[in-house]
């Protein structure tokens, strides 16, 4: 290389590192699209908001395309039960469980022993949603539910209701619509609740007058327990079972739907095993779950299913039924 390309290189090295180091302009939302302007028009006319504060908040908003590619593939959908119980189910979250459960004692015995959820569900609850409020998410809500909402149109509906939740949610516990993060869905705080679940069924855990998901641990445990109570948890009654049934029977038997489905008198004729003591006339529903070689099964009941509301999914109720347990196998709180 000359003296003089040197030289040129030398002065072109400041401007190639600018050019690297500059980000890429975000992309924001064309206000004047027709479903923007009718969400706009209705958190008017049903909720009372200024067109233009909404407007403003809008125009922030900013569409992430990793977003739309993380809703896209759920591990519940995309991997075989093995693998999936691996994220979960291992030592360190287990021992970290544990530590945390004992930090926390007091507070996880006290909503336990008033509401009958078990401290143990609680604490696999946010074991499994955030290690144990070590992530939270690192999404901006506004961009997560805003580009859900009005740029992925398989659950659009759903995720413009979330946007309205979420409005209404910033008025009434003065959360900042601008800087608030959670997951690429919009799910806060160490509970990960929705926006329409964090204005339903959180609580006011510490006495304050408010009901805050990222910074009260008394708030988050009550949120969690009135979440299951709220959709029909039965205190004292067992979640689930291990069973057993030929290929055939547990072929005929297996339901892809997420509720009780026979009476277990039935099932028992069958020739499905279990075991538990229970009723001819409880429900349940047998539940298989992929090993590296052939499956297992579990009989789910109706606590078991109450898991599912959190997250509709087989295997993360399962993710939630196994980790409650190992953390609660040195001593727990309540349950």
């Amino acid at each position: 290389m000359t003296s003089l390309m040197r030289r040129a290189a030398r002065c072109l090295l400041p401007m190639i590192a600018v050019v690297v180091a500059a980000p890429a302009h975000a992309a924001g939302f064309d206000l004047k699209r027709p479903e923007i302007r009718a969400f706009v028009e209705q958190m008017q006319t049903e909720h009372g908001f200024s067109p233009e504060a909404v407007r403003a908040t809008l125009s922030q908003a900013e569409r992430k395309d990793s977003i739309l590619k993380a809703i896209s593939r759920p591990a519940e959908k995309s991997k075989p039960w093995h693998e999936y119980r691996k994220i979960f189910i291992n030592q360190k979250r287990i021992d970290r469980g544990r530590v945390f459960m004992a930090e926390h004692a007091d507070a996880l015995n006290s909503v336990a022993n008033e509401t009958g959820v078990p401290a143990s569900i609680i604490v696999a609850i946010i074991g499994i949603e955030t290690n144990y409020g070590r992530i939270t998410g690192s999404y901006r809500v506004l961009d997560a539910l805003a580009t859900l909402a009005f740029d992925y149109p398989p659950r659009s509906e759903f995720f413009t209701r979330e946007l309205e939740h979420f409005f209404l949610l910033t008025r009434e516990e003065a959360v900042d619509a601008l800087t608030v993060k959670g997951s690429y869905a919009g799910a806060m705080g160490a509970a990960q609740f929705m926006p329409s679940s964090y204005r339903l069924y959180s609580a006011d855990g510490d006495g304050n007058a408010r009901r805050d998901l990222w910074n009260s641990w008394d708030d988050v445990f009550a949120s969690i327990a009135h979440y299951f109570l709220a959709h029909g948890w039965q205190p004292g009654q067992p979640v689930a079972a291990a069973a057993s049934a030929d290929r055939q029977t547990a072929r005929n038997l297996q339901s892809k739907i997420l509720t009780p489905a026979y009476r277990l008198g039935f099932l028992r004729k069958q020739g499905v095993r279990f075991d538990a003591n229970l009723g001819d006339n409880d429900i349940g529903t047998l539940l298989p779950y992929e090993l590296a070689e052939g499956n297992e099964h579990l009989l789910g009941l109706h606590n078991f299913f109450v898991i599912t509301r959190y997250n509709r999914s087989r295997l993360y109720a399962r993710s939630v039924l196994d980790l409650s347990r190992a953390v609660a196998t040195q001593g727990s709180a309540g349950d």
